[in-house]
């Protein structure tokens, strides 16, 4: 298959037995979604019915399912934890006109539908969600063998190619007998899976297709430019081996596909750095102690990915840190604080954080791995060192401030971190350094801490809060009175007396916590009687 029929959305697949038709069912059934149609055509013979029956299965998550052939009844249906399935053959039907008796037209919107014989419902089908798979028996393997050519439209040409180049990938680095186990993935738009051999050995399947450009916001650019986040695989392939030669456990690249963004990378296993009570004290110190080892290294700027290809660090500059601070404006503040505020009352907030980021850039920057925290790290007992720590999820890395991962860590986003915990990170991590680097300023290292960590959790708030509203995960609501309490903790640092004084005044319940601006408000008529800020014509 040439790479421009793969771009237009065509893929051919050889499938020698039955259980790799089998396996291409499976790929198949798990990027399905509903209102899906897959159209399965092909003589008599070809394949169609074990592949419908494979991906049925795999969808029912029934490996026993009978799945009989709807021949004469044109239609099964099942019910599932996906939704409802749809199994159609229309091999009897002889008029379009037909399917109007059966109503399978009518259901396609709410089902996931696999319909072999699909030429017999003429245009009935709609072509916008349908992937069309054509089976022929291999010539040069007839018994057994089958060559399978899957098209779709726009909605399909992403998901097929993750699908066909993850299964390639995973055949051609020896995991083919594998079992795939979806996991939980995280805010972003990657996936993972794990792969187990029937031996118990493990190793994860990373999808991380190039990311899209979003809309222009700012001088032709979209957020994700602005705000530096890594656009291909390639970031991560380049910090992991970076890391790697420094001695940290990063996880091994077992095989890769760039152009795709797919790699099968070590499994460094599940062991965390909490525990049912919150913060394992001596892992995040451990987690401290590995930061003041990275940061006393004079680390290269530019990193290798391929021969003849690197991947250069961008700078964490004030354009990428400002954007970042405005999605409290432009997310919190009307969704959760339920305000708009004026062009006036942003701009001062933009001034005033202009002036805190000159304190930022004063110190050299660093390896800045930018998401630091907990569901990032993992412990390895059986390794010595800094190695006991394992590192995923540092492809958005650029070059900041060496307080920004240690904020990560103390103010852990997902997890009460104490305040008496956060001094002994503090304290850990300036021990360290001042081990190698007597001159260490520790206070205007803890000013560029607090500061970072207002504008961390500042952009913390909004990315909740835009996770919500834009794109329907709530779930993230439940962090935010815990970011709420960093920000007040991180707003007692008298250098940002002006930066406190404006949450003050305009976002009382991102400063106060909601609970607390409620009550504050109940208790001060005057309060109830103060106007919202002027609403804004944007």
């Amino acid at each position: 298959m040439s790479d421009e029929a793969a771009r237009a959305g065509t893929h051919t697949v050889i499938l020698p037995d039955e259980a790799a038709t089998a396996r291409l069912a499976q790929d198949i059934a798990d990027i399905l979604k509903t209102g899906d149609i897959v159209a399965l055509s092909g003589h008599l013979g070809a394949g169609k019915s074990l592949l419908a029956r494979a991906m049925l299965r795999r969808l029912a998550g029934d490996p026993a399912l009978e799945a009989p052939s709807p021949t004469f009844t044109l239609v099964q249906s099942y019910d599932s934890a996906r939704g409802l399935l749809l199994h159609a053959d229309l091999y009897r039907v002889r008029s379009p006109d037909e399917l109007d008796d059966i109503g399978l037209i009518e259901d396609l919107d709410l089902a996931m539908t696999i319909v072999e014989w699909p030429d017999r419902a003429g245009a009935r089908l709609p072509a916008g969600r349908r992937l069309d798979i054509v089976l022929e028996v291999d010539p040069e393997n007839p018994e057994q063998g089958r060559i399978a050519t899957l098209s779709g439209g726009v909605l399909w040409r992403q998901r097929l190619s993750l699908a066909i180049g993850a299964r390639r990938l995973i055949d051609e680095a020896g995991w083919s007998e594998a079992r795939r186990e979806f996991m939980l993935g995280d805010a972003s738009s990657r996936a993972y899976e794990r792969l187990i051999r029937p031996s118990g050995e493990t190793a994860i399947l990373m999808i991380s297709p190039p990311r899209p450009d979003g809309p222009a916001i700012r001088q032709g650019k979209p957020y994700s430019a602005i705000a530096h986040l890594a656009e291909t695989v390639d970031a991560f392939v380049a910090m992991d081996k970076a890391l790697r030669s420094l001695g940290l456990s990063a996880p091994d690249i077992l095989a890769q596909d760039l152009v795709t963004g797919l790699l099968i990378i070590e499994d460094l296993g599940a062991e965390p750095v909490v525990g049912a009570d919150g913060p394992i004290p001596d892992r995040y110190e451990a987690a401290a102690r590995l930061l003041a080892e990275l940061h006393r290294h004079a680390l290269p700027t530019i990193l290798p990915v391929v021969e003849g290809r690197d991947h250069v660090l961008p700078d964490y500059d004030r354009e990428a840190l400002a954007i970042e601070t405005e999605l409290v404006l432009d997310w919190y503040a009307p969704h959760i604080a339920g305000v708009t505020l004026p062009a006036v009352t942003r701009a001062e907030f933009s001034r005033i954080w202009e002036k805190l980021f000159d304190e930022i850039f004063e110190t050299p920057a660093t390896w800045t791995l930018r998401d630091y925290h907990s569901p990032n790290l993992l412990w390895l007992p059986d390794r010595v060192g800094h190695a006991r720590l394992g590192l995923i999820d540092f492809q958005d890395s650029v070059l900041g401030h060496p307080a920004y991962d240690l904020v990560s860590l103390g103010q852990d986003a997902r997890v009460d971190v104490p305040a008496a915990l956060e001094l002994r990170l503090l304290a850990a991590y300036a021990g360290a350094r001042r081990g190698t680097d007597p001159g260490f300023d520790l206070p205007g290292f803890a000013r560029a801490y607090a500061i970072l960590g207002a504008q961390r959790n500042t952009k913390i708030a909004g990315i909740f809060a835009r996770l919500d509203r834009r794109d329907g995960k709530p779930g993230y609501l439940k962090h935010l009175p815990r970011i709420e309490a960093y920000l007040r903790r991180n707003l007692e640092q008298p250098a940002l007396a002006e930066l406190k004084a404006w949450y003050e005044t305009y976002l009382p319940k991102l400063y106060a916590g909601q609970e607390k601006a409620e009550a504050k408000a109940e208790a001060d008529p005057a309060e109830q009687d103060r106007p919202e800020p002027e609403q804004s014509e944007a």
